[in-house]
C-alpha cells in the first residue's frame, strides 16, 4: 500500500466505522440487531425444517418460500458478524478482498431474494388466475430453473462490481469506509478516479433487477386482485386475498426499504448519514426476522406445523 499526496494506492486493508455520528452508543445499537439476527437464524432454520420433513408442503409455493429462508439467513450472517465485531469488539478492519467478497455476496443475495419474491408472485397469479393449470405450468423442473436462473441472474450482474472496482479504481482519498458493511457506493466514493462507470452499472443493475422484479410482481397482485373481486362468493374471495396477504407484506417492506435506502444514498445528501446507515442495516435484517414471522402467523399449513413442534402435546 502505497500513499501519495495523502491519497492511497491499492489499499490492502479499509475500516469500517460502522454508523457515523453514533460511534458512542454502537455497543447499544447491536443488541436489537443481534436478536434480529437470531430471530432469522431460528425462524428461518424452522421453516426450512419444516418444508423438508413435510411431503405435504413439498409444493412451488413453499420451495419458494425455502429459498427465501435460505437467503435470509445467508444474508443477514453476511452482515452481522462483522458488523458485531465493529459494534462489541473495536474490529473495523478488513481486507479489501474480504470487503469486495462481503459486497458481492451481499448485493448477489438482496438480487436473488428479489427474483424469489418474483417467483412467489408469479406462483399466486398462476396459482388464483389459471388454477387448473397451475401444477402443469409449476413443475418441479421450471421450480428448479427458477431456482438456478434467479442465482445466476444475481452472481453473473453483480460481478462487474468487482472487477470495475478492482481493475478502475487504483487511488483512493481514504481508507475509512462511513459504513457498517461494504456496500458498492460507499466503496465507489472513496476512489479518487473518475467512478462514472462504477456508479453508472450499480444503477444499471439495481433498475434492471429491482425494476424489472418490482414491475412484474405489480402487474402480477393487480392481475390476481382483479381476478379475485371478479369472483362470485365471497368465502371464495377471502380465501383466494388470504393466502396472498403475507406475500405482500414480504413484497411491500423489502422493496420500500430497498428504494429508500438506495434513493437516500445517491441523492438525499440533507439526510444525515447515520440515518441512512440505520436504514441500510434494516433493509439487509428486518426482512430476514420479518418473514419467518409473517408466513408463520399467515400460511396456515406453516403455522400449524410450528404449534406441532411447540406443543406437542396440545396439538396431538
Amino acid at each position: 500500500m502505497l500513499s501519495t499526496n495523502r491519497s492511497v494506492f491499492m489499499p490492502t486493508i479499509l475500516t469500517l466505522i460502522g454508523i457515523p455520528g453514533l460511534e458512542s452508543v454502537q455497543c447499544w445499537i447491536g443488541i436489537p440487531f443481534s436478536v434480529m439476527y437470531l430471530i432469522a437464524v431460528i425462524g428461518n432454520s424452522l421453516i426450512l425444517a419444516i418444508i423438508k420433513s413435510e411431503n405435504s408442503l413439498h409444493k412451488p409455493m413453499y420451495i419458494f418460500l425455502a429459498m427465501l429462508g435460505a437467503t435470509d439467513i445467508a444474508l443477514s450472517t453476511c452482515i452481522l458478524p462483522k458488523m458485531l465485531g465493529i459494534f462489541w469488539f473495536n474490529l473495523p478492519d478488513i481486507y479489501f478482498e474480504a470487503c469486495l467478497l462481503q459486497m458481492w455476496l451481499i448485493h448477489s443475495l438482496q438480487s436473488i431474494e428479489s427474483g424469489v419474491l418474483l417467483a412467489m408472485a408469479l406462483d399466486r397469479y398462476v396459482a388464483i388466475c389459471d388454477p387448473l393449470r397451475h401444477a402443469t405450468i409449476f413443475s418441479q423442473q421450471l421450480v428448479t430453473h427458477i431456482g438456478i436462473g434467479v442465482t445466476l441472474r444475481a452472481t453473473i450482474l453483480v460481478a462487474p462490481c468487482l472487477v470495475l472496482i478492482k481493475c478502475r479504481l487504483k487511488l483512493y482519498k481514504t481508507t475509512i469506509i462511513s459504513h457498517s458493511y461494504c456496500e458498492h457506493m460507499a466503496l465507489v466514493k472513496l476512489a479518487v478516479e473518475d467512478n462514472w462507470v462504477n456508479k453508472t452499472y450499480g444503477l444499471f443493475v439495481a433498475f434492471t433487477i429491482l425494476g424489472f422484479d418490482i414491475i412484474f410482481i405489480t402487474l402480477s397482485y393487480v392481475r390476481i386482485f382483479i381476478t379475485v373481486f371478479q369472483l362470485p362468493q365471497k368465502e371464495a374471495r377471502f380465501k383466494a386475498f388470504n393466502t396472498c396477504i403475507a406475500h405482500i407484506c414480504v413484497f411491500l417492506q423489502f422493496y420500500l426499504l430497498a428504494f429508500f435506502s438506495f434513493f437516500t444514498h445517491r441523492f438525499g445528501s440533507h439526510i444525515p448519514p447515520y440515518v441512512h446507515i440505520l436504514l441500510s442495516n434494516l433493509y439487509l435484517l428486518a426482512p430476514p426476522s420479518l418473514n419467518p414471522i409473517v408466513y408463520g402467523i399467515k400460511t396456515k399449513q406453516i403455522r400449524d406445523h410450528v404449534l406441532k413442534i411447540l406443543f406437542p402435546k396440545e396439538t396431538s
